[in-house]
């Protein structure tokens, strides 16, 4: 599947600016962002739900721009369900073979088969003749996935599919779609703002932002080499520091960092790291000074809460338990890895280092 250069605007709002994609046969891609970001318009872009203003959807080479959606044989899954709530289960799954022009649509007895097929599956067998009030929001799930599966699509399309569940069968679903993608091969396209979700689901992330693609790649290369400050902000946490570039040093608050500028421009620039990227250093020898605010015991150790001198934010860093400060204590750290962006002419940062 190609998207190529497919713009959107919602009156003066550009919902979607020039978005060029390809999906390769049979994977699994998350459209990670935030509210607005276009991630669902795109969605209902390819689904056909939406026109482009310009630009193109094409399937296996062929333009499908225009092609109305009960042509371009997807499957659709919503985060609200969109079950039928007077039919059946087992009428649920059929209902789009069942709504078929006559001379494409398979015999009842074809479709009774596909439906028990499905619900044995989805791990439902059993339930064909409950009701969508009946079933957990779990099964309501794994039926409108039931009922996307039976009509055979090319590519399979989930909106926000566990969006309206809890943490506990969100968790439990995820693990059971990659499975499910891993029987049926098909390729899929999900999205969500959850990037716990995008990053365990899928071969590759697309993350947009204000109707642009940031970056495209599997989930260690997000997050180990972002190309954007938004990128590394938005996938996982990290900390920006305001720092200055003069000659190939980089400078916070007086300081000098040890970061290898990578030939970037003199000027401003932000400095990103992640809780585990800092740690605490030997007395005298760090990049930075703060006071320890806060501590709270994890599974890795101690999370500490440390303000700064110079800075009007708190970070966090990872230590382990017996190298912890006490509380209000004063404390030298060192950056153990980082990302720099320098500032362009526009002022936006851009040109990301290779870290330290």
């Amino acid at each position: 599947m190609r998207i190529e250069g497919v713009a959107q605007d919602f009156g003066a709002f550009p919902a979607l600016r020039d978005v060029s994609l390809h999906i390769q046969p049979g994977e699994l891609v998350a459209l990670l962002g935030p509210s607005g970001s276009g991630k669902t318009t795109l969605l209902r872009v390819i689904a056909g739900l939406n026109s482009p203003d310009r630009g193109r959807v094409l399937f296996d080479g062929e333009n499908a721009t225009n092609l109305p959606v009960q042509d371009r044989h997807v499957g659709m899954v919503f985060q609200n369900y969109a079950l039928f709530k007077h039919m059946t289960v087992a009428d649920n799954i059929g209902y789009g073979l069942s709504v078929r022009p006559r001379r494409t649509r398979p015999s009842r007895a074809a479709i009774k088969a596909r439906v028990t097929e499905l619900l044995q599956f989805v791990q439902l067998d059993g339930l064909g003749g409950r009701y969508p009030a009946q079933l957990s929001g779990g099964q309501r799930q794994r039926v409108a996935l039931a009922r996307a599966l039976a009509i055979e699509p090319r590519v399979l399309l989930l909106d926000e599919p566990f969006g309206a569940l809890d943490a506990r069968v969100r968790k439990d679903l995820r693990r059971w779609l990659r499975d499910i993608h891993k029987q049926t091969g098909l390729t899929t396209v999900f999205v969500t703002h959850d990037q716990d979700e995008a990053m365990e689901l899928a071969d590759r992330v697309v993350v947009l932002n204000e109707g642009r693609i940031e970056q495209i790649g599997a989930p260690e290369e997000l997050y180990d080499r972002p190309a954007s400050p938004f990128v590394i902000s938005f996938v996982g946490e990290a900390v920006a520091l305001p720092v200055i570039i003069s000659d190939g040093h980089v400078t916070f608050g007086g300081r000098e960092l040890h970061i290898d500028t990578h030939g970037l421009r003199s000027g401003p620039a932000r400095v990103f790291f992640r809780p585990a990227d800092i740690a605490v250093a030997a007395a005298g020898n760090g990049d930075l000074k703060g006071r320890v605010e806060s501590l709270r015991r994890t599974p890795a150790g101690v999370r500490a809460t440390i303000a700064i001198d110079g800075y009007d934010q708190t970070l966090e860093i990872d230590s382990p338990l017996e190298r912890s400060a006490s509380l209000g204590g004063r404390v030298p750290l060192s950056l153990v890895n980082a990302r720099i962006f320098a500032a362009d002419e526009n002022g936006d940062y851009v040109n990301a280092g290779d870290g330290i």
